[in-house]
Protein backbone atom coordinates (compact mmCIF):
# COMPACT_ATOMS: atom_id res chain seq x y z
CA UNK A 1 0.00 0.00 0.00
CA UNK A 2 1.41 3.40 -0.96
CA UNK A 3 1.96 5.97 1.75
CA UNK A 4 1.54 9.68 1.15
CA UNK A 5 4.16 11.27 3.37
CA UNK A 6 2.98 14.78 2.46
CA UNK A 7 -0.52 14.24 3.83
CA UNK A 8 -1.27 15.73 7.25
CA UNK A 9 -0.85 13.23 10.03
CA UNK A 10 -3.56 12.33 12.49
CA UNK A 11 -2.98 13.18 16.10
CA UNK A 12 -3.91 10.91 18.99
CA UNK A 13 -7.17 12.81 19.41
CA UNK A 14 -8.13 12.17 15.78
CA UNK A 15 -7.29 8.47 16.09
CA UNK A 16 -9.59 8.04 19.08
CA UNK A 17 -12.51 9.65 17.25
CA UNK A 18 -12.77 6.79 14.76
CA UNK A 19 -14.99 4.12 16.26
CA UNK A 20 -14.56 0.45 15.52
CA UNK A 21 -17.89 0.34 13.71
CA UNK A 22 -16.85 3.26 11.51
CA UNK A 23 -13.57 1.56 10.63
CA UNK A 24 -15.39 -1.70 9.83
CA UNK A 25 -17.82 0.11 7.56
CA UNK A 26 -14.93 1.73 5.69
CA UNK A 27 -13.36 -1.70 5.12
CA UNK A 28 -16.67 -3.10 3.82
CA UNK A 29 -17.10 -0.11 1.49
CA UNK A 30 -13.65 -0.62 0.00
CA UNK A 31 -14.23 -4.31 -0.66
CA UNK A 32 -17.67 -3.62 -2.15
CA UNK A 33 -16.17 -1.31 -4.76
CA UNK A 34 -14.05 -4.08 -6.29
CA UNK A 35 -15.26 -5.46 -9.61
CA UNK A 36 -15.96 -9.16 -10.03
CA UNK A 37 -14.37 -10.50 -13.21
CA UNK A 38 -15.46 -13.72 -14.83
CA UNK A 39 -12.12 -15.50 -15.19
CA UNK A 40 -13.56 -18.49 -17.07
CA UNK A 41 -13.77 -16.46 -20.27
CA UNK A 42 -10.13 -15.44 -20.00
CA UNK A 43 -8.91 -18.96 -19.24
CA UNK A 44 -10.54 -20.68 -22.22
CA UNK A 45 -7.59 -19.97 -24.52
CA UNK A 46 -4.98 -21.43 -22.18
CA UNK A 47 -3.90 -25.04 -22.12
CA UNK A 48 -3.06 -26.51 -18.75
CA UNK A 49 0.31 -28.18 -18.16
CA UNK A 50 0.12 -31.94 -18.30
CA UNK A 51 -2.61 -31.90 -20.92
CA UNK A 52 -3.05 -35.03 -23.02
CA UNK A 53 -0.99 -34.51 -26.17
CA UNK A 54 -0.89 -38.17 -27.18
CA UNK A 55 -2.86 -37.46 -30.36
CA UNK A 56 -0.44 -34.72 -31.48
CA UNK A 57 2.39 -35.42 -33.88
CA UNK A 58 5.62 -33.46 -33.88
CA UNK A 59 7.85 -33.43 -36.90
CA UNK A 60 11.25 -31.78 -36.62
CA UNK A 61 14.10 -32.03 -39.06
CA UNK A 62 17.28 -32.93 -37.16
CA UNK A 63 20.62 -32.10 -38.72
CA UNK A 64 23.88 -33.72 -37.66
CA UNK A 65 26.57 -31.51 -36.14
CA UNK A 66 28.37 -29.57 -38.87
CA UNK A 67 32.15 -29.38 -39.33
CA UNK A 68 32.27 -25.80 -37.97
CA UNK A 69 30.29 -26.64 -34.81
CA UNK A 70 31.16 -28.18 -31.45
CA UNK A 71 29.28 -29.57 -28.47
CA UNK A 72 30.02 -27.80 -25.19
CA UNK A 73 31.22 -30.21 -22.50
CA UNK A 74 29.33 -28.31 -19.77
CA UNK A 75 25.93 -27.36 -21.20
CA UNK A 76 25.90 -30.00 -23.99
CA UNK A 77 24.57 -27.52 -26.55
CA UNK A 78 25.86 -27.37 -30.10
CA UNK A 79 27.55 -24.03 -30.85
CA UNK A 80 29.38 -22.48 -33.77
CA UNK A 81 33.21 -22.52 -33.52
CA UNK A 82 33.16 -18.74 -33.00
CA UNK A 83 31.66 -19.36 -29.53
CA UNK A 84 34.49 -21.64 -28.40
CA UNK A 85 36.05 -20.02 -25.30
CA UNK A 86 38.56 -22.64 -24.17
CA UNK A 87 39.26 -26.32 -23.81
CA UNK A 88 39.42 -27.89 -20.37
CA UNK A 89 41.11 -31.28 -20.33
CA UNK A 90 40.75 -31.49 -24.11
CA UNK A 91 36.98 -30.86 -23.94
CA UNK A 92 35.48 -27.71 -25.55
CA UNK A 93 33.70 -25.08 -23.40
CA UNK A 94 31.47 -22.37 -24.88
CA UNK A 95 31.70 -18.67 -24.05
CA UNK A 96 28.48 -18.77 -21.99
CA UNK A 97 29.76 -21.55 -19.71
CA UNK A 98 33.24 -20.02 -19.40
CA UNK A 99 31.88 -16.73 -18.09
Amino acid sequence: MATDYDAPRKTDDDMNEDSIEELKSRRVDKSASSVDVDETEQAEGFELPGADLSGEELSVRVLPRQADEFTCSRCFLVHHRSQLAKEVGGLPVCTECAA
